[in-house]
């Protein structure tokens, strides 16, 4: 439990011109681990003094991306490598007070949406059929492609609110509604587009949700790759894995910062890729 006038004594030190001090302070401070974000951010919008505002929102702002690089090392040691809980992750990285809970109820929403008009006894391609009709006709999701690069498209928090996304995030919203559903759903990493394949013992066939699901098949891959003049990889064809999700839309992200000059953004997302592919 923290001590309240521990804390708001630590914080008016904040300002302090002895390099020392604030170090300490700083230690202080962050030693109380990331439940202390919310006190911060209360006290950011009650200070008035400017030093000590711009160094409570440095605070938060670290503490807040080294609680998000264990998230990812103890993401990475789970057993089921929770898709949501990974985007989750990354949206905390710019929304650091978002919830948990708020994303998956809205996920939860856009499943009931659906499911009050499928059934299981439908052919695959009726279901996908019903699919696409809730998903982007009755709820409206669409593709970002005024701004195609925009950092919001690859929050699933800006998603879910503005129904607008790049290919990754609308397949993914897609893909977590499916698999509520009980389908065999599972994005496919091709170059320069991601999309969604519908496999089982019996059929495969794929589905472009950044065109409003669109339904095609291997030979449509075929002919994209032949298109794009670069040799053929059997991953073009396959579901991918979540931890190949997580990294392209890192990736995407690395492009939007870049596009808006942020290269302290940039490092800090070069770190979480870091952390993925080396822990």
């Amino acid at each position: 439990m923290i001590d309240q006038n521990e804390f708001k004594a630590l914080v008016s030190l904040l300002d302090d011109e002895d390099s020392e001090v604030f170090r300490h302070v700083h230690n202080k401070l962050s030693s109380f681990g990331h439940s202390v974000i919310p006190f911060l951010e209360k006290e950011l919008g009650e200070r008035e003094h400017p030093l000590i505002q711009e160094r409570i929102k440095d605070l938060i702002q670290n503490m807040n991306y080294d609680n998000i690089l264990n998230r990812f090392r103890n993401w990475l040691r789970s057993e089921d490598q929770d898709l949501l809980k990974a985007l989750w992750i990354i949206a905390s990285y710019q929304y650091p007070g978002l919830s948990f809970e708020s994303i998956h109820k809205e996920i939860e929403q856009i499943y009931y949406e659906v499911w009050l008009e499928f059934r299981y006894d439908m052919h695959p391609f009726d279901q996908i059929k019903v699919l696409n009709s809730i998903f982007f006709q009755k709820l409206n999701f669409r593709a970002n492609t005024k701004d195609f690069h925009a950092y919001e498209n690859s929050m699933i928090n800006e998603v879910l609110k503005k129904r607008t996304g790049n290919p990754i995030s609308l397949c993914i919203v897609y893909m977590l509604v499916a698999s509520k559903l009980k389908l065999p759903v599972y994005g496919v990493n091709l170059p320069n587009l991601f999309i969604l394949t519908y496999k089982n013992k019996e059929v495969q066939f794929y589905i472009n949700a950044f065109n409003k699901g669109l339904i095609f098949s291997k030979a449509d891959i075929d002919n994209y790759i032949k298109q794009l003049k670069i040799d053929v990889k059997e991953e073009f064809y396959e579901p991918c894995s979540n931890l190949d999700i997580v990294k392209r839309i890192l990736n995407n992200l690395l492009v939007a910062f870049d596009k808006q000059n942020a290269p302290e953004k940039i490092s800090d997302i070069n770190k979480i890729i870091e952390v993925l592919e080396n822990e």
